[in-house]
């Protein structure tokens, strides 16, 4: 839209391999709207995040009735979804607890809507060490390894130090005090001594997803259906 102040990036895919994604957070409805409209004029599909239920519900029926809303990770698919690529899941999500569950849940929807299949795994966090190693091997299996952790942060060095595969970390802004809303988890993931653990941003999932998809997935996906 020339002069306003939405400018889609319609070329991203052909640069980068995916799409521009709609982060709605701080953005008005009629934004939203706006946005909505171009895209549906152009036929083409939308990842939008941090979209509150609050938000959704207040666009117009005929917007909503074209978006798949999932509430915990606050993702909504406009349209078709890339299709998912054919054989085993190549990336793991993997969450030290369940209050961590948005900002995984975050992970998995973005790589769900670039055509990605996930294997997720919840609440294997260090304070009860049995669990992750119950899964180790499952999660060794895979190209790359995304792990959210609140609180002290301590999965993603632990879960790098055992598996061949990328590992990225995400903080996640849970815990208490000190926690200070994720610097703790994040600087703990960025002192991490297990060799090669990248870090993305606070509770940032749509990062995290999009590395993954970067590391597995280098060139440009087929078009969507």
């Amino acid at each position: 839209m020339k002069g306003s102040d939405i400018n889609l990036d319609y070329q991203r895919r052909q640069r980068i391999g995916f799409d521009e994604a709609i982060f709605c957070d701080g953005k008005s409805n009629d934004q939203i709207t706006r946005i909505l409209d171009e895209a549906g004029e152009k036929d083409v599909s939308l990842l939008l995040t941090r979209i509150s239920a609050n938000t959704c519900e207040a666009l117009e029926p005929r917007h909503r009735s074209a978006m798949d809303y999932d509430t915990v990770s606050r993702t909504a698919y406009f349209g078709a979804a890339y299709p998912i690529a054919p054989g085993p899941a190549r990336v793991a999500v993997v969450t030290a607890g369940t209050s961590d569950t948005p900002v995984s849940s975050e992970v998995a929807r973005t790589l769900n809507y670039f055509g990605q299949d996930v294997l997720e795994i919840r609440d294997v966090g260090v304070a009860g060490i049995w669990r992750l190693l119950d899964r180790i091997d499952e999660i060794s299996d895979k190209s790359v390894v995304v792990v959210a952790a609140g609180m002290d942060g301590a999965l993603p060095s632990v879960v790098c130090g055992l598996v061949p595969g990328l590992v990225i970390a995400v903080p996640t802004s849970v815990g208490y005090g000190v926690s200070d809303r994720g610097r703790a988890a994040l600087h703990t993931a960025l002192a991490s001594c297990a060799p090669g653990l990248l870090t993305v941003n606070i509770d940032n999932g749509y990062g995290a997803a999009c590395a993954a998809i970067r590391a597995i997935a280098p060139t440009r996906p087929e078009a969507k259906d």
